[in-house]
């Protein structure tokens, strides 16, 4: 077949008026490679390559398999198999010039495995679990005859009442940069063409996490210097790793959608970053140009976005109708058809398919029996990387762990959910396959006698809602009630509490609410589930709250119901033995949170590293006159990096190894970490740095740089962070990048609040 593949492309036919192939094609040689490919395709497959089709019922698979041998389609996205995507391959391979296909797919967290949801992998803190995890995607995903994956997803989200915030790394650009690069290595492995890897495509291309209100798809407006500094800072991250694509985001920056913004995608992207690589589309985002109201019609539309630079269009409809005319008519330059051309061809050579096509189709006798094996996940790793995404917000009266003899009553709607377990984007996911928290508590208890189970209540007895949840699950309703009244479900509950020593609540949202398109205007726990934890507080026993949720919720009143919480978001396929591990002490809980938590919406947006002020309010000063909501307490409910530990550790005061540092040289920061409690355990020394004085407004703190470290119970270790002049370098008012000379201050802690601070001057 490899040799059928090269010789394919030294047809030529007269009468498309292309060269004919005269010399060995010089595959070694990438630039001469596709050069001499392109010097023998037509306009019509030039065009061909553009287009990036959706498997689904507009485009049926007989039609997509004659339209690729026709040489009029360059990828596929939405078929996950190989019988599915082999017959495609050989349609290519009928074409003229046998230009191979590559299949994509959103692989987030996991891929058959499903791994926590991205904002949960942040959480661990854990750059070797967070590798983990995308390996183990790209295996798996590879062994699935998938080519490129819709990730790393590194929007800064500053506002939780935006759904897809449950699909980004968190609030903070230096946490988000250091997980870009390392997702992104983990995808693509040593190289991008290993047939058990797979390319990475970063999303959303750009600053999509900073629509206006939270709202999905909507406007972004900002300053340069804010953009510079805090939103595109992970991009180039992950583009600097060596992502081989960027997918483009749907939002608008400063009036000019991104699909149509040739400053994001030349100037900025290709010349002043040096990507080569390949940019997509988001889903329909060409056509939609003109709903933002910058295209006349489909025709301005597909020019707008080949003249930006957007090589693929995702789900095309108008670059295979709209480009041959607009090229004809001298509205668009061959150079802009081929440019793209090239990127995609590039991003194929680079994924090992000019080589070998079927590189991760293989044979069809190699074929797994059966795609949904057990024995084809990975179990393990998910379970481990769970355990360590797992956030303790509370442990009143050492509440947690639970006594695995204990009388333990599990209620909740959440408590037997395999399919919210998964998450949002659970790719190729199973939820039969997934361990529920009544599973894994089950497992740990061993004598079904001491686990007493009740619903308790629903999700949401809010019709509209349900409606929405359940519109686009076209198999079966993603959310299913219990039929019976509120009061009758709560009465079950209390009931049955009775007989329990300690009660665990599974509450929080479905996996719907964290979503695509998922924007909401109350972060609150829905009021049915509320309602059902106000009825178990007044029981009078111990109260453990196990939160799943995409984003952070506003839980001011739980917080003061309950004796212990434990945040697990959506913890995958072994969240319910993970989060059963915790609960139970056989793991101790490390996790630290990504984003800060409101105390209410109004809030909303708060975030650590916001900047200084001229009229700050100060803790236990009459807040008259400064920046504060006199109706409630100023800050957040739980802080950026906060997460408890099963043991207790303190940190001693920072010591400098100077109090000065020079353009070239190197200061050590160094704190005596100890761990005082009972247990062995680990936590993340966090350190933080503030420009005192700037030429601009600097912000309160910035993350600078971490450590996870595990000390065993009574251990202690001398922890040493070394800063440079690159660690206070920031944009200022002209864009350019550079520190000035003044007053640092230091904070190291065990979050963003609780610190200790020493000073130095930078010379």
């Amino acid at each position: 077949m490899k040799k059928l593949c090269l010789l394919g492309l030294f047809v030529s036919l007269a009468s498309h008026q292309v060269l004919a192939a005269t010399t060995p094609l010089p595959l070694e040689n990438k630039d001469a490679f596709i050069t001499h490919l392109m010097s023998q395709m037509t306009l019509d497959e030039k065009i061909g390559q553009l287009r990036l089709i959706s498997i689904g019922p507009e485009m049926p698979r007989e039609l997509i398999r004659k339209e690729i041998a026709a040489g009029n389609i360059g990828g596929t996205f939405n078929s996950i198999t190989r019988p599915e995507n082999r017959p495609m391959q050989d349609a290519a391979m009928r074409s003229r010039l046998k230009i191979p296909m590559f299949f994509a797919y959103d692989v987030i967290h996991g891929h058959r495995t499903i791994f926590p949801i991205p904002l949960a992998l942040a959480s661990s803190w854990d750059m070797d679990a967070i590798g983990q995890s995308g390996r183990v995607a790209a295996k798996e995903a590879a062994a699935d005859s998938l080519d490129i994956t819709f990730a790393p997803m590194v929007d800064i989200s500053r506002d939780p009442r935006w759904g897809r915030s449950s699909e980004g790394f968190g609030e903070d650009t230096y946490l988000t940069s250091r997980i870009a690069g390392v997702m992104v290595r983990a995808y693509q492995g040593a190289t991008p063409s290993a047939a058990d890897s797979i390319m990475a495509s970063v999303k959303h291309f750009a600053l999509y996490g900073a629509v206006e209100g939270g709202r999905d798809y909507n406007t972004v407006d900002m300053s340069p210097v804010k953009m510079y500094q805090d939103y595109l800072p992970p991009y180039r991250a992950a583009i600097d790793a060596g992502a081989g694509g960027v997918m483009v985001a749907l939002n608008s920056i400063n009036g000019i959608p991104a699909t149509a913004n040739t400053w994001l995608m030349n100037d900025l992207l290709r010349k002043d970053w040096g990507f080569k690589g390949l940019a997509v589309s988001d889903h329909g985002a060409i056509f939609e140009l003109i709903k933002h109201g910058v295209a006349r019609d489909g025709r301005e539309a597909a020019k707008l976005a080949i003249k930006a630079g957007i090589d693929m269009s995702m789900n095309d409809t108008l670059y295979g109708k709209e480009l041959p005319g607009l090229l004809k008519a001298g509205e668009i330059e061959q150079k802009d058809i081929d440019n793209a051309v090239r990127e995609v061809l590039a991003a194929k050579y680079d994924m090992g398919l000019f080589k070998d096509p079927y590189l991760r189709i293989g044979k069809a006798e190699d074929d797994p029996a059966d795609t949904y094996a057990e024995s084809r996940l990975h179990r393990a790793e998910a379970r481990e990387v769970a355990r360590r995404s797992l956030v303790l917000l509370k442990n009143q009266n050492e509440t947690l762990p639970l006594k695995k003899d204990a009388k333990v009553m599990l209620v909740g709607p959440l408590a037997k959910a395999p399919i919210d377990m998964m998450g949002s984007w659970a790719a190729a996911g199973k939820p039969a396959q997934s361990v529920t928290l009544f599973d894994g508590m089950s497992s740990v208890i061993g004598d079904k006698a001491n686990l007493i189970y009740a619903r308790g209540a629903n999700i949401t007895s809010d019709k509209r809602s349900l409606d929405y949840l359940n519109f686009l699950n076209f198999d079966a309703p993603e959310v299913v009630d219990d039929p019976r009244p509120a009061n009758v479900l709560i009465d079950e509950a209390v009931k049955a509490a009775k007989d329990a020593d300690v009660i665990v609540a599974a509450v929080g949202e479905s996996r719907g609410m964290s979503h695509e398109s998922s924007s909401r205007t109350d972060l609150n726990i829905p009021e049915t589930q509320r309602e059902l934890i106000r009825a178990l507080k007044a029981t009078g026993k111990p109260l453990v709250l196990v939160l799943m949720n995409g984003r952070p919720l506003t839980i001011l009143e739980e917080n003061q119901s309950a004796d212990a919480i434990l945040e697990t978001w959506f913890s995958g396929t072994e969240g319910g033995n993970a989060i059963a591990d915790v609960l139970f002490g056989d793991y101790n809980p490390s996790g630290k949170l990504p984003v800060t938590f409101p105390r209410s919406v109004g809030q909303i947006p708060t975030y650590y590293n916001h900047l200084s002020i001229g009229r700050p309010f100060t803790p236990g000063k009459p807040g008259n006159y400064t920046s504060q909501y006199f109706d409630d307490t100023t800050g957040p409910l739980f802080p950026f990096g906060y997460g408890l530990s099963y043991t207790q550790f303190t940190l001693s005061d920072m010591a400098l190894s100077s109090t000065t540092l020079n353009a070239t040289g190197k200061l050590d920061a160094s704190v005596m970490l100890k761990n005082t409690g009972k247990r062995d355990g680990e936590t993340v020394v966090q350190l933080y740095i503030q420009d005192v004085t700037g030429s601009m407004i600097r912000p309160v703190k910035e993350l600078k740089n971490f450590q996870k470290i595990m000390l065993k119970a009574g251990e202690q270790k001398v922890v040493h962070f070394t800063i440079t002049e690159d660690d206070l370098k920031f944009y200022n008012a002209q864009l350019k990048y550079a520190a000035e000379p003044g007053k640092f201050n230091v904070q190291i802690g065990l979050d963003s609040q609780d610190v200790t601070q020493q000073s130095f001057e930078l010379l």
